[in-house]
Order: C-alpha cells, then sequence, then structure tokens
C-alpha cells in the first residue's frame, strides 16, 4: 500500500508526502564522514549481558554463515543514530572495527519504525570480514530515532502495538544558513512566519535584501516531523517547490552551503548531523531566541528547540528492556558521552 501511495504521488508531483531516505541504501548515504573508533576509546560495558548467538551454515554455501542475535538486540533507526548504534556495538561486541559500517546499517526513520511495529527484520545487516550475515529473519528490537510523527504514531495504534519510549540523550534541533548571511539569530515566531510565508526577505529579520529560500524535508524523515510538530505546532507550512525539498540530510545542508545560494537559502537539520555526519559545507548554525545550542544549553532545556533521540521498543520486550535500562544508566551514558551525543545528564 505504501508503494503504492508513493508512486501516486510521484506521478501527482507532490513530493512533500514523499517517504524519506531509500531503504535499500540505508542511513550510510547521507553521511560523507568517517564513523570510527575514538583514540583513547574505552569500554565501560561489564560483563558479557548482551551478546551475539551462535552461528550455523547457510544451506548450499561452504563459506556463508548465519548469525543468531542472541540477547543482543536487532536494530534500526534515523541516521542521525548511527554513531551511537555502533557505539553501543563495540561496548558488547567483539566485532573487527571494519565490520561496523555493515553491522549498523540503518534504513532511516520511517522505514525502520514500520519495521518495529510490522515485525519485520532490518536485511541491510552483513559482517563482512566473518562472511557473516545477520539472521534476516530476526524482528526488529530496537529503534534507535527521532520521535515518530502522527502517521507512525497511528500506525502502531492501528497494528495494536503499544511502544515504549526512552529518551537517552539530548540534541538541538537547528536553522542553518549560509556561512556568508550575517543574520546570526532568528526568534521562534520569525522561523513560523518564514516557513508560512509571512517573512519574504531577508531584510526583515535583519539581513540583506535578499528573498528566502526556504528549504524544507519530505514528510516523514525526523527532521520533518520535528519542523511540522515541534516548531510550526499546529501553522500550516508553506508548500515548497519540488527544488526546494531536501531529500537527504547531506542535500540539506549542502543546498544551504552551495555558494549559488548565496545569502537566500535556510534549511533545518540535527546538530549532531551537521558537526560530526558530513563534511563542512558552508553553512553556520542560528541562534533561536539569542540562545545558542550549547550542551550546556541543551540539557538544562534554555535552547527552544532542545530534542531527545530515543530508544523505542515494543511492550513486553524484557530482554531489550534491560538493554535499554543499561543505556540509561550510568556505563551507558558514558558510552553515549564518547559517542559524542549529550548525555541525559
Amino acid at each position: 500500500m505504501k508503494k503504492l501511495i508513493c508512486m501516486l504521488l510521484v506521478m501527482l508531483s507532490v513530493p512533500v508526502f514523499a517517504l524519506a531516505e531509500n531503504p535499500d541504501t540505508g542511513s550510510w548515504s547521507q553521511i560523507n564522514r568517517a564513523v570510527s573508533r575514538k583514540e583513547g576509546w574505552q569500554r565501560f560495558a561489564a560483563g558479557d549481558a548482551f551478546h551475539l548467538g551462535e552461528n550455523r551454515q547457510l544451506e548450499g554455501s561452504d563459506s556463508l554463515c548465519i548469525g543468531d542475535w542472541g540477547t543482543f538486540p536487532s536494530m534500526d533507526g534515523s541516521t542521525v543514530c548511527v554513531p551511537l548504534a555502533m557505539e553501543l556495538a563495540r561496548q558488547w561486541l567483539n566485532l573487527p572495527e571494519e565490520d561496523m559500517n555493515g553491522f549498523v546499517n540503518f534504513s532511516t526513520t520511517p522505514y525502520a519504525y514500520d519495521r518495529l511495529i510490522q515485525g519485520k527484520p532490518n536485511p541491510l545487516v552483513t559482517v563482512k570480514s566473518q562472511n557473516l550475515m545477520m539472521d534476516d529473519t530476526h524482528p526488529i528490537d530496537l529503534v534507535l530515532a527521532t520521535y515518530p510523527n502522527m502517521d507512525e504514531r497511528k500506525e502502531a495504534e492501528d497494528a495494536g502495538v503499544e511502544l515504549v519510549y526512552v529518551p537517552v540523550c539530548c540534541d538541538a534541533f537547528i536553522f542553518m544558513v549560509n556561512d556568508r548571511n550575517p543574520v546570526d539569530s532568528l526568534t521562534v515566531r520569525q522561523i513560523q512566519e518564514i516557513y508560512t510565508g509571512k517573512i519574504v526577505s531577508w531584510e526583515q529579520v535583519g539581513g540583506k535584501a535578499y528573498r528566502i529560500d526556504a528549504y524544507q524535508r519530505p514528510h516523514g524523515s525526523g527532521s520533518q516531523t520535528a519542523m511540522e510538530e515541534m516548531v510550526m505546532k499546529g501553522l500550516i507550512m508553506n508548500a515548497a517547490a519540488e527544488n526546494y525539498i531536501s531529500n537527504g540530510m547531506t542535500d540539506a545542508v549542502e543546498q544551504v552551503g552551495n555558494y549559488d545560494n548565496g545569502l537566500k537559502a535556510i534549511g533545518y537539520s540535527y546538530l549532531y548531523y551537521v558537526n560530526t555526519l558530513v563534511s563542512d559545507s558552508g553553512i553556520k548554525v542560528l541562534s533561536v531566541n539569542g540562545t545558542a545550542p550549547t550542551p550546556e544549553n541543551l540539557q538544562n532545556g534554555s535552547y527552544p528547540f532542545t530534542v531527545n533521540y530515543y530508544a523505542v521498543y515494543r511492550k513486553g520486550d524484557a530482554q531489550t528492556e534491560a538493554f535499554v535500562n543499561w543505556l540509561t544508566g550510568d556505563e551507558g551514558q558514558r558510552a553515549v558521552a564518547q559517542a559524542g551525543y549529550v548525555p541525559l545528564r
């Protein structure tokens, strides 16, 4: 049904409602910086409570094995949470570093929630150095992601699935402009009026006399959900022209930072993503209501668009619940910080 809807929307040229990134390519298509083990890395996880299970030979193959998930959860999630999942795997699993990109292969927010709700597996996971493919019939246990949108919450309700949402770290939903734009801060109201079409020129907010090119993300992406529900709060955004829809998180940064866009563009993303997962592309991050998205301002909540990333699982899954309890405890929060995220405390 979803494939049919997407095909119809493409035919009708209404890209704003298309699903986000292609699940077959996954989040790695939106990351252009290496995500590697940091120098001085530490293991905080004590014991072996969470580990992979036994491997078995793939029928008809002399070299390829199928790996059981054991007590370590099968994961999927948002692009911005890929390094977090890699850190969790480093904490508990003795995998070679070169296998991390294959083992942590997320399909992006809307597909991850759909798989969790529908009890589907994440088929993108491999461990290449050991010719190992993880069990692609095992349904997703845990999603690491931004908060789901109304459609995803409704999908869970209709399916009779109760999801548990546990915040695991802090981040900032940020607005970015070209680094040559003299504007350094906007108010919440100014942002809302830019995206409803009431403010159309940078001159109206202290900049130069250029029209504002306001970029958006596709409906269903994590950043578009935050924009619609947290920033706009029910206000109707102007429909964006097709060339002002950023289909991927990398696109969102590159379109705003593109030299040809000059002083016109504005877009939105997550601070961790623009600081860690995408190469410098000529952007700067705005303050909102005069408050910058510093770690301190995220932890104390003074930055207006402070967000959490969540560990999400099906209610009643005791094994995954135990893993999430570890993640929100002292050891897990040290791992969160080591991965470069802002811990809850």
